[in-house]
């Protein structure tokens, strides 16, 4: 997301794996609105080695405007998961200036390309898995905030796919404070002038933009004990000032509203409940969310967690949506237990490693 790569950058490690960025050809992509982006490429990179067994593949989605390059920043040794055993595929999700986007296509540029879906990324991901690299099943789908969603939609598109679903703060589906939120997000991108109805020449620093999405990254809590009074003019300024490395605003309009169409139950096939949706789902399932989170409200998941028997890591977390950033630690002890093949137990309360600085 816009200020997670600033927040998770303080984890970058020396041990970081590394992995070339690739492309993946799709042609066109029929989306499930009927719309087509033409000339459609699917960035990914991919770590370690499929085994004999074909039984070790690992897909792990981008967060709203992340990209594989970042999620590199959250793996290995001291991340989300050791990638050692495994077949890591890192893919970059429709719309994030990597893979085909509003900022990178030549005939359907800007404010032309067409609008898509949680569910159109996962497709597009299920066609680079099936039609690019040859994999069938996977070990596991992880992903945190978007790629969690994402997750969560892998499990109902494609229930018998992977062995294991972990999905990061993420919901099945938006609540009305999400949708709040989410909502003011794009109104603060369509109102900015220098948006100019998506014909801008220069990316726009969004400065509105940028203040709603840091009132709800953390919590108040973590926010007072960061941030003095007397220090907030300073925060103020660095939190607009504008970023040369900022994601294109197209590219990150088109993932909000994305993100706002998140709904499981939904799809071509019409409107169905969570408990429908549930009912498709055969993966073992681990979700992971923090109380305290402001940008993706938890008791969705909670509320899904019953009708899928899954495990549960309900963090208390000043972090709020960022507590992947101060509680690496059970995030990771969560994760690490569900990709062993057999898991016991039923439901975990983590605190956190530390608290935040």
């Amino acid at each position: 997301m816009l200020f997670c790569g600033a927040l998770l950058a303080a984890r970058a490690h020396a041990d970081a794996p590394a992995a070339p960025q690739q492309f993946a050809r799709l042609g066109d992509v029929t989306l499930e609105n009927g719309a087509v982006i033409h000339d459609c490429q699917l960035g990914y990179r991919a770590l370690g080695t499929l085994n004999a067994a074909r039984d070790n593949a690992i897909l792990v989605p981008t967060w709203h405007t992340g990209t594989s390059a970042q999620l590199l920043e959250v793996l290995g040794p001291q991340g989300l998961f050791d990638t050692a055993p495994y077949f890591v595929i890192l893919v970059d999700a429709l719309g994030n200036g990597v893979s085909c986007s509003p900022s990178n296509s030549a005939s359907q540029h800007g404010k032309a390309f067409p609008a898509f879906t949680i569910r159109d990324m996962v497709a597009s991901e299920h066609r680079l898995l099936t039609e690019k690299l040859g994999i069938s099943h996977l070990r596991a789908v992880v992903g945190y905030s978007m790629g969690g969603m994402q997750t969560l939609q892998w499990m109902v598109s494609h229930p018998r796919f992977m062995d294991v679903a972990i999905p990061i703060a993420a919901t099945p589906r938006l609540s009305s404070y999400d949708l709040l939120f989410w909502r003011t997000a794009e109104q603060a991108i369509v109102s900015d002038a220098a948006f100019a109805g998506g014909d801008y020449q220069r990316n726009p620093p969004l400065p509105l933009f940028q203040m709603v999405f840091a009132l709800n990254a953390t919590s108040p809590d973590f926010r007072q004990r960061k941030t003095a009074p007397a220090d907030f003019d300073k925060f103020l300024r660095e939190t607009v000032a504008p970023d040369p490395e900022a994601p294109d605003a197209n590219d990150n309009l088109a993932q909000i509203r994305a993100l706002l169409s998140q709904d499981i139950g939904a799809g071509p096939g019409g409107p169905q409940g969570l408990e429908q949706a549930a009912a498709r789902v055969r993966a073992r399932v681990h979700l992971i969310n923090a109380r305290q989170d402001q940008l993706v409200n938890p008791r969705a998941a909670q509320a899904l967690a019953p009708l899928l028997h899954a495990r549960v890591t309900l963090l208390d977390s000043e972090c709020g949506h960022f507590a992947i950033q101060c509680d690496m630690a059970p995030i990771r002890a969560a994760i690490e237990a569900e990709l062993k093949p057999q898991v016991a137990g039923a439901t975990a309360t983590a605190r956190p490693e530390h608290a935040p600085k």
